[in-house]
């Protein structure tokens, strides 16, 4: 039986129509029916601007996911040994025999601390962490994965049909829109929802090897930027009595972006070149979305690149 809120919403005529008997998110076509980016001002991002404002999220983003490939067999004997002075365990590990030749991705600290401003992440490996090991077995090609948090909450949502046209039949019945405790028990108990659509902002994957940074161990600049972003660090640094670690940089060779929804972003590969010619002051210049309050998510502020 249909409750007496579909009953009237299907009988209204502020709708202008009949409500959708299926969800509108179901069709392809539905992205279209929100509103577009009409303005003559508008153009999607440059590359070199997409890596403008990569090069800020890495400045402000303080993890990524770190993907290696395990060894095709058992890993090698090099690197701490059972009994070394930072206590730890084997480099073996009881992992399946099957693993071989397949990637891993974890989640890792990264900070960006080199005053060369190449924009070469710099992180704190701890020799006895699975992506170290699979670096130091073989393991040469790397990628790390970063995507754009907003600190802030848009104040104007992406919605679908359905969301809208609720919208507007609540303000003219609004003693049929369901209460905010009858909204949470509809969505179920452990229901996780973002404040913001993932999917139309900015995250990047950058591709290239380690290379340990000569001198990092007695460059205590280096470690006061890690420590910096990530407090806890403190406890791993090189010379700890915990883990033997060092800091490394991950040599970026290519760039693959993904801005957002392709109708207004820039989808594709940023030349190395451009991404490592950006200086400091661009990127400290670019906004992004979500760092202030009060942004639209249909919006992409290109203006905001003061290239």
């Amino acid at each position: 039986m249909k409750s007496l809120l579909s009953t009237l919403l299907l009988a209204s005529p502020a709708l202008g129509g009949s409500f959708p008997t299926t969800d509108p998110t179901d069709s392809p076509e539905y992205i279209f029916s929100n509103p577009p980016v009409s303005t003559s001002e508008y153009r999607i991002p440059t590359s070199y601007e997409s890596a403008v404002m990569g090069r800020r999220i890495l400045a402000l983003t303080p993890l990524g996911t770190l993907s290696t490939i395990f060894p095709s067999s058992s890993y090698s004997s090099s690197g701490p040994s059972n009994n070394n002075d930072n206590g730890d365990v084997s480099i073996t590990e009881n992992r399946p025999s099957d693993v071989g030749g397949m990637p891993v991705g974890l989640m890792d600290y990264i900070a960006d601390c080199e005053d060369d401003d190449e924009g070469n992440p710099t992180i704190l490996a701890i020799k006895i962490a699975t992506s170290f090991k699979n670096a130091r077995d073989g393991s040469n090609n790397i990628s790390l994965s970063v995507h754009w948090t907003p600190p802030y909450p848009p104040d104007s949502r992406i919605e679908s049909q359905a969301t809208s046209w609720l919208k507007s039949v609540a303000s003219y019945m609004p003693w049929v829109t369901p209460s905010s405790r009858t909204q949470k028990s509809a969505m179920g108990a452990g229901d996780v929802r973002t404040h913001y659509s993932a999917a139309n902002l900015p995250r990047f994957s950058l591709l290239g090897h380690f290379e340990p940074i000569p001198d990092a161990a007695s460059n205590s600049d280096i470690a006061k930027c890690f420590v910096h972003t990530h407090p806890d660090a403190k406890y791993w640094l090189p010379g700890n009595r915990i883990h033997s670690s060092e800091f490394v940089r991950l040599v970026v060779t290519h760039v693959y972006w993904v801005g957002g929804f392709g109708d207004r972003a820039y989808i594709g590969w940023i030349p190395v070149e451009e991404w490592n010619n950006v200086t400091r002051e661009e990127w400290q210049d670019t906004r992004l979305p979500g760092e202030k309050k009060g942004w639209k998510e249909w919006l992409v502020d290109v203006a905001s690149l003061e290239l």
